[in-house]
């Protein structure tokens, strides 16, 4: 069962890739606002949760997120990384530049230890202030699943129908590194047709945009939670460790999860 997140400050998690993760959900709380349609995500279809197209307010998660961390502290147990996620994209929200603002402040404040994550789909990474705001962080965490548009739209179905592999990758080489790159591998099927962005084909092709845009690291994983495409494989670890060796080589640390 796909699920959304309730709250807009939710956890601690424990993530496979990045610690014991306090979330922060910009998006609605009962409906999802996405650029992406993933067939992957553990949010469900975009369809499935319509309803109010409302960003939750800037000093809302301000208080909320001040009131957990001062509780995490005070418990012994601060979080290792505060992590932007939840119903959607983050960096859609409109005052999104000013949420981070407020973020590291209260994290420098509170709990100087923590990194603070942003996992996006990079659609909006052309925005100035979006790509501002994620040069701040410590972990702005990309998403590029493949370098094909065809599967690109199979497997994310952008929103806007003017999306380009191309055109996101030459947004991400603006980073000049300051980024990690995160990539899904799965293989199944999905709408009765086959899809697999761990053929040779595909990795080969991945493998040279990665090259091209010289993230400072790559996450690379695979299904971990329910897809609202329900016949999608799992890809194996030993799978995934291949492909990440492929990307050491190029010079880039990357991790398998």
């Amino acid at each position: 069962m796909t699920s959304l997140f309730h709250d807009i400050i939710f956890g601690p998690v424990h993530s496979r890739r990045l610690g014991l993760s306090l979330g922060v959900n910009l998006l609605p709380t009962a409906s999802k606002l996405c650029s992406f349609d993933c067939i992957y995500c553990e949010c469900g279809w975009n369809a499935e949760h319509p309803g109010a197209r409302r960003f939750n307010a800037r000093e809302e998660v301000r208080t909320q997120l001040e009131a957990t961390l001062r509780q995490m502290v005070a418990d012994g147990t601060p979080p290792d990384v505060i992590t932007f996620a939840g119903n959607g994209e983050p960096t859609m929200h409109p005052e999104f530049e000013a949420v981070i603002g407020d973020t590291l402040a209260l994290r420098d404040a509170l709990c100087p230890a923590a990194k603070v994550s942003v996992l996006s789909n990079a659609t909006q990474i052309h925005r100035d202030s979006v790509r501002r705001a994620l040069l701040r962080v410590d972990n702005n965490i990309l998403k590029l699943d493949s370098a094909f548009d065809e599967t690109v739209r199979r497997m994310n179905n952008p929103q806007n129908p003017a999306y380009t592999v191309r055109g996101i990758v030459e947004e991400m080489k603006r980073f000049e590194g300051k980024m990690i790159l995160q990539t899904m591998f799965l293989r199944g099927m999905c709408d009765g047709k086959p899809i697999d962005n761990t053929t040779e084909e595909e990795v080969a092709a991945w493998l040279k945009l990665v090259g091209e845009i010289r993230p400072r690291q790559v996450m690379v994983y695979s299904l971990d939670r329910d897809t609202p495409c329900q016949t999608l494989e799992k890809v194996s670890k030993e799978d995934l460790q291949a492909i990440a060796a492929r990307v050491d080589a190029l010079g880039i640390p990357c991790t398998a999860a």
